[in-house]
């Protein structure tokens, strides 16, 4: 069985849908940790995103890895451990920018649906249900006001990176998370969307353990598109 949750920037996706995965016994997938790990390696390579050739030659021999450590997960480029590395300060601010190039798109598409094959699994991310999984068995879009999810945003990069955020504000999460939601939601390729079929959950004012609750809800009352 595959379920997608997918919606834009500071909804809570990620920590939903481990949770959500841990509950019922389901492998998880962060897909903004796949894109993130090539944007450091194109980054790490100075890979022009303008020379198409030079990209593409860089996606055919991208390597990329996953491993559990001590119940964490870990994601290597090329064998090094970027696990890290991937939430700094320059891959934030280029991911966007990476994702929205469709040869990336293909290239962790078909990654993505090769660590599907066989399994249970909750893949996380903006075109999950959409584009990568439109016949998921389930698919969940989360939302949520744009004040609070600054306020996580700024909650959460403050916490993870005290030093390189002194000067950050409420307002600046603000503008950006809206930059980012128009950006990814008017992008040419796959962009952000609600797939037609996909329940709708505002998680503004709900706790992790709610919004987890009204997916197994969910997932208790409709039937499954195919065998699990």
């Amino acid at each position: 069985m595959i379920i997608t949750i997918d919606g834009p920037v500071a909804t809570g996706k990620s920590t939903i849908a481990k949770k959500l995965a841990e509950s019922i016994g389901f492998i998880f997938f962060d897909t903004g940790a796949m894109y993130r790990a090539l944007t450091f390696g194109i980054l790490k390579n100075q890979i022009d995103l303008s020379d198409p050739d030079t990209l593409q030659n860089y996606l055919d021999h991208f390597q990329f890895d996953i491993k559990v450590i001590h119940h964490d997960r870990h994601y290597f480029v090329d064998k090094e451990d970027v696990s890290k590395l991937i939430r700094g300060k320059e891959v934030t601010s280029s991911v966007s920018k990476v994702s929205a190039i469709k040869a990336v798109r293909e290239k962790l598409m078909a990654i993505q649906r090769e660590l599907a094959e066989g399994v249970n699994a909750v893949f996380e991310g903006r075109d999950m249900g959409t584009v990568v999984f439109p016949n998921a068995n389930i698919k969940i879009f989360l939302t949520g006001r744009n004040d609070v999810r600054a306020k996580r945003r700024y909650d959460e990069l403050t916490s993870k990176f005290p030093e390189e955020t002194k000067e950050l504000t409420l307002e600046k999460c603000l503008e950006e998370i809206t930059k980012r939601d128009n950006y990814d939601s008017t992008r040419e390729y796959s962009p952000l969307c609600q797939a037609e079929d996909a329940f709708v959950i505002d998680t503004s004012d709900l706790s992790i353990d709610e919004v987890v609750y009204k997916i197994l809800e969910y997932k208790d009352t409709i039937k499954t598109k195919r065998p699990s």
